[in-house]
């Protein structure tokens, strides 16, 4: 709408409103209840010229919003200038009404008419995430503790058993072993985040939420570095590193239409031909689900026969899910025997000022640490493998 009208009605409805309460007066002092003459004119000239006015007004809202809806919400001023044309005011300016009222009716939504917060919305306490493992690799295996960087232990490299019968006065046959001092470094594994102090400060339960999710997300990293550090640089040796690869051994080229299970049963084998007994078998999620939909010739499902109990359970061993564990590789082995994880400094959330410009800038340094080692004692006590591989391996030629 123009400036100018807009300007035009809003002084001629003062006008209007100033004659109106003057007729009202005058009328409450005439005994026969009958405004001026004059006064009415007055106020039927302004009126008239508010009318008007209005005629432009609404021949210019025309002209812009002919695309909008016939059901757009009206305005005020719209209101009031049809109230007048409809005569809302004709009883107080002939004198016979006190007063003069009309109904204005205006569409209001939440979109048109809210703006900002105003209506308050219910707010959850706490911060979601998604989950992190529910069973971590240092929950399967013995721990300790040291006060070192290093973790020294002597295993056995080499044992000649030349134990046998002999005769009576028959010298008897010498055995002999080698023994090897190895090696474990302390590694550390830390990450840190830079946090404004106002941001730790106003944002609820900030500190909670980093002393809980944060160390989760290390144990993630401390999964992988003892299932498969590298052991060079600054990472762990892992066990599946230093594992005993599988081998087909008797059942090579002799299993019919062979699968994953099988590979596992094989996997057992030889660590049973080690004289270990396995205590855990580490797979994939998708390598486990895989296993529980084997299928028999007639279409029956094969885990009914080796799935037992109501945790995950092969043939009596429990069999732990990981994504720590590659998609396709399998961990078989005897996890209280062949390692130990030592903890030379726990994990920790530490929250620091003096850490760069953290003063001048206001900042918090929160850092997350771990120092541990681990030794693998026993690589015989542990088979790992790929199942394509493996299963191939024991395909009947």
């Amino acid at each position: 709408m123009d400036q100018n009208i807009k300007d035009q009605m809003d002084l001629i409805t003062k006008q209007l409103d100033a004659r109106i309460e003057k007729a009202v007066g005058q009328a409450k002092d005439s005994a026969t209840g009958e405004a001026d003459v004059a006064l009415k004119n007055e106020i039927a000239a302004l009126e008239l010229k508010f009318n008007g006015i209005n005629e432009r007004i609404d021949a210019s809202e025309v002209s812009m919003k002919k695309n909008f809806s016939a059901s757009e919400p009206k305005s005020f001023k719209y209101a009031l200038a049809k109230a007048l044309s409809d005569g809302a005011v004709e009883g107080m300016v002939k004198g016979k009404d006190r007063s003069a009222s009309f109904e204005i009716k205006a569409d209001m939504t939440v979109a048109a008419n809210f703006t900002g917060e105003v209506i308050p919305a219910d707010r959850v306490a706490g911060y979601k995430f998604d989950p992190t493992r529910p069973v971590h690799v240092r929950q399967l295996i013995p721990l300790g503790s040291t006060t070192s960087d290093v973790v020294r232990f002597v295993k056995e490299s080499a044992f000649t058993n030349a134990a046998a019968p002999k005769a009576q006065g028959a010298a008897a046959a010498q055995s002999e072993f080698d023994m090897t001092a190895a090696d474990a470094n302390v590694r550390s594994i830390e990450t840190y985040f830079r946090i404004s102090k106002e941001m730790l400060a106003d944002t609820p339960q900030l500190t909670s939420y980093l002393s809980a999710r944060a160390p989760q997300k290390l144990l993630e990293v401390e999964d992988t570095q003892i299932l498969s550090g590298s052991g060079t640089g600054v990472n762990l040796s892992g066990i599946i590193t230093d594992a005993t690869a599988f081998a087909a051994g008797g059942f090579a080229t002799a299993v019919p239409t062979p699968n994953q299970f099988d590979v596992l049963v094989v996997a057992i084998n030889q660590l049973a031909l080690a004289n270990y007994t396995a205590d855990y078998i580490m797979l994939n999620p998708t390598d486990f689900h895989k296993i529980l939909l084997l299928k028999s010739t007639t279409s029956e499902y094969l885990a009914k026969q080796v799935y037992t109990g109501l945790a995950p359970n092969f043939m009596g061993i429990p069999v732990v899910i990981n994504t720590a564990i590659p998609t396709g590789d399998y961990l078989v082995g005897n996890f209280a025997m062949g390692t130990q994880l030592w903890v030379r400094e726990n994990i920790s959330v530490e929250f620091f000022r003096e850490d760069s410009d953290n003063v001048t800038k206001g900042f918090v340094t929160v850092l997350v640490s771990e120092r541990v080692a681990l030794t693998n004692y026993l690589p015989k006590g542990f088979v790992t493998g790929d199942f394509a591989t493996d299963i191939t391996a024991l395909t009947i030629g």
